[in-house]
């Protein structure tokens, strides 16, 4: 899952600022209570999150797949005054551990966290929207978009985590049987063909697209 020299990541991680304290505990107690912990944005690829939504301070962010909020609690801290993310995750076991940390990260009037199919979600969200972050089921990237897409600003941006899918999009072969490593193939061939944007792919982690739209 991680295309970075592990030798490189952990000096980055050392001369790269600390996680807070609330991510620290975030971090630590996704890792001992929840299920699939490495779902979990984690330092680094969380500190690149805050920094673009630093740099475009956005008034609006969506973020599909919430998990337990480490990603949102990042993005959140770009956002302008009176500025808002909303997040959204269809799976409510995890609802009253991830909104303990958003309170305690003092973003609970922020964030508006939806519990429910993205799909469901997504058309009751008004635009305009200056930032999208997708990291939910990958089967569902394309149609994400779309609805994401249409509400997003000009000059606006959609991150989009896991789009090497640990090597298996690199071929139809490496793909094999895996249906969301093929949706993920399809998904990238989208975005590249998409003339309303353009994007950028960075080999970190497990791959993080960043699309521009340009008109």
């Amino acid at each position: 899952m991680n295309f970075t020299d592990l030798r490189a990541e952990s000096y980055a991680t050392q001369y790269s600022t600390e996680e807070t304290t609330v991510l620290k505990k975030l971090n630590r107690e996704t890792h001992l209570k929840i299920l699939r912990p490495r779902m979990l944005s984690g330092h680094m690829q969380g500190k690149l999150l805050e920094m673009i939504s630093c740099m475009i301070e956005p008034a609006k962010i969506i973020e599909v797949g919430t998990y337990t909020g480490y990603s949102a609690i990042c993005l959140a801290k770009g956002l302008k005054a009176g500025g808002e993310l909303h997040t959204i995750d269809h799976n409510p076991e995890l609802e009253d551990f991830t909104s303990s940390f958003f309170k305690e990260a003092g973003l609970e009037d922020r964030i508006h966290y939806h519990i429910g199919e993205a799909l469901d979600v997504l058309p009751r969200i008004e635009g305009p929207v200056d930032l999208v972050f997708l990291d939910a089921d990958k089967e569902n990237y394309i149609s994400y978009y779309d609805l994401v897409m249409a509400k997003l600003r000009v000059g606006g941006f959609i991150l989009v985590d896991n789009v090497l899918w640990s090597g298996k999009v690199f071929s139809a072969e490496d793909a094999g049987d895996d249906p969301e490593a093929h949706a993920i193939r399809a998904f990238n061939e989208y975005v590249q063909n998409d003339t309303h944007t353009e994007n950028l792919i960075l080999p970190i982690r497990d791959g993080l697209t960043l699309i521009r739209k340009i008109k």
